[in-house]
């Protein structure tokens, strides 16, 4: 509990917000034996990482992220050793089915001979070509995910253990690579449409078109880690990846406060001194305040604006976020009655016809529009893990992306459109339109829902604040918002131009996924910020953000302005 109002308390490390991130900040920091104190602002910690009985009593639903191939392949997660605090991982028999109209299936399985076999359905050719990606996959998969996942931009070590691996050749190839869009890159390596549904449906988990550049790269990793480790599940529900790492935190003596909003980061002298909680207590941290906050939050709401370049605030008013998310939860009489009984075996599943139907769906969220066919993925959750709803029955879900800011419906054919309001009409059309998409598939399938839950992006939002809209992803996985540009143009790293505070959300590099990644470097960029080298190093990122954040002083323009307050610009 916190102190009483206006007490002073004091830690060498305040983590505010309790989701994978600052708690795996939180524990790194216990790890090298700092005084740590997490402030979540909920009743119960693990942000988009909870799950709860709402479609029907006993049947456990994920509310947010549900499949953790990140998870299980990450680094910083690996070396946390949750399995030792009661983290236990279950697997569907297949990792992912993407059915056709046609009657074919691209299957993704950690058995590669079953992958192949489904992708050579589509053309002979393609389990080759896919048994060559699994291959390239194996030899880089550990300097590639420590690259991104596990140090700050610029990864010096890591991209050099990388380029050694592949050789000069192949690493410009390799860079290449990294910047095409899916459909390119599916059609320069594949015969048949099978390996590239699976590569733009793992890239449509974000918000990235599969004519986006940077696609390919974000698809292929998502379906060589599923290749590789699954789309694993925590036994008994994504809380239990919070909790397992909850409990490691507290077995090394930290702390966490539930029902603990903080209000403010306290700056003086020009550096993070701690925070100002809700009910006004001050809690001091002597070494670093570490944000698992968005990056919108973190410097418009919690630091006096008074503390931060003007052109940083600037940059601010351009942050994309990601598309919105609509999400359904079903309790299910019995499994879903899939016409291609492979489809069956699947934890994941997606509804999103052909690579020209994923175009038109991302051409019409670019245009503002509600989808008429959205990519549905949807989450057998009992087919992953059996715990999750009683025998003989399924706990299911799906979601599609959805604008920000809808400007109308291309869906309504004729009928009311949904208007964006999210009220009790836009999500009767909605689950309407997705449940017709189900019956069609799986004819039978209405007729088995015990129980349904609506997550709106205004539900998503209210339930996880981080969740801006129903965004997911902490900020959009584009290019133009990657790497050094991440949350704004600057060094793509934890640091923030006040010592002392480091951005530890997906708003950070590397962005979204429950890898851990922007705790990891958060609290590790504030372990050497605190060792003999840290005012060298603090001199340095200060001289580093001086020339990034220059610039004229004086208010933004009145068109800066105008673009920064309408209802469709990027906030």
């Amino acid at each position: 509990m916190p102190a009483r109002p206006g007490a002073a308390a004091a830690a060498d490390a305040v983590v505010v917000g309790a989701g994978v991130n600052g708690l795996v900040a939180a524990n790194l920091l216990a790890d090298a034996g700092w005084d740590v104190v997490v402030c979540e602002a909920e009743d119960a910690p693990g942000g988009a990482c909870r799950s709860a009985e709402v479609a029907a009593p006993g049947f456990g639903t994920d509310l947010f992220s549900a499949f953790y191939p990140f998870a299980a392949g990450s680094p910083v997660l690996r070396g946390l050793a949750l399995e030792d605090h009661g983290l236990r991982w279950c697997h569907a028999p297949l990792v992912l089915a993407h059915p056709t109209a046609d009657g074919r299936c691209a299957l993704l399985s950690t058995d590669l001979a079953e992958t192949t076999a489904s992708l050579a359905d589509f053309a002979a050719p393609d389990a080759a070509a896919w048994r060559a990606q699994a291959e390239l996959w194996g030899r880089i998969r550990e300097p590639l995910l420590e690259a991104l996942l596990a140090v700050p931009f610029p990864p010096v070590r890591a991209g050099l253990r990388l380029a050694r691996t592949l050789g000069t050749a192949d690493a410009l190839r390799f860079a290449r690579f990294a910047v095409l869009p899916v459909r390119r890159f599916a059609a320069e390596e594949f015969a048949g449409a099978g390996a590239g549904l699976l590569l733009a449906g793992c890239a449509l988990h974000t918000d990235l078109a599969p004519e986006s550049a940077g696609s390919a790269l974000v698809g292929w990793l998502l379906a060589m880690l599923g290749q590789d480790v699954g789309f694993p599940v925590p036994r008994g529900g994504a809380g239990r990846l919070t909790g397992a790492l909850v409990d490691r935190l507290q077995a090394r003596g930290g702390v966490l406060r539930t029902g603990t909003r903080v209000d403010a980061v306290t700056v003086s002298a020009g550096r993070a001194r701690g925070v100002r909680l809700a009910d006004g207590t001050l809690l001091a941290a002597r070494r670093a305040v570490l944000a698992d906050v968005d990056a919108v939050a973190l410097y418009r709401s919690l630091v006096a604006a008074e503390h931060l370049p003007p052109r940083l605030l600037t940059d601010l008013d351009r942050f994309h976020w990601d598309s919105a998310t609509f999400k359904i939860n079903w309790a299910l009489a019995g499994p879903i009655p899939w016409a291609d009984p492979r489809v069956r075996r699947a934890g994941t599943v997606h509804l999103g016809g052909t690579l020209d139907d994923l175009t038109e769906m991302s051409a019409q969220l670019a245009r503002g529009l509600i989808p008429a066919d959205p990519l549905l993925v949807l989450g057998q959750m009992t087919t992953a893990d059996p715990t999750r709803s009683p025998a003989g029955t399924e706990s299911a879900w799906a979601y599609f992306h959805l604008p920000q800011h809808p400007r109308g419906d291309a869906g309504a054919a004729g009928g009311a459109p949904v208007t964006g309001r999210w009220d009790a009409a836009d999500l009767a059309r909605l689950v309407d339109r997705v449940e017709r998409r189900l019956e069609a598939a799986a004819p039978g399938f209405t007729a088995l829902i015990a129980g349904r839950d609506v997550q709106s992006p205004a539900r998503l939002e209210a339930m996880d604040p981080g969740l801006r809209g129903g965004a997911t992803g902490g900020g959009t996985a584009g290019l133009h918002q990657q790497l050094v540009f991440r949350p704004v143009p600057g060094l793509g790293r934890p640091e923030t131009p006040i010592p002392g505070l480091y951005l530890a959300s997906m708003s950070a590099h590397p962005g979204g996924g429950a890898h851990g990644g922007p705790g990891a470097m958060a609290a590790r960029a504030a372990l050497r910020d605190s060792g003999p080298a840290g005012p060298l190093r603090r001199r340095a990122l200060a001289a580093a953000h001086r020339r990034i954040y220059a610039g004229p002083n004086e208010s933004r323009s009145a068109s800066e302005t105008v673009r920064a307050t309408r209802p469709n610009a990027p906030s």
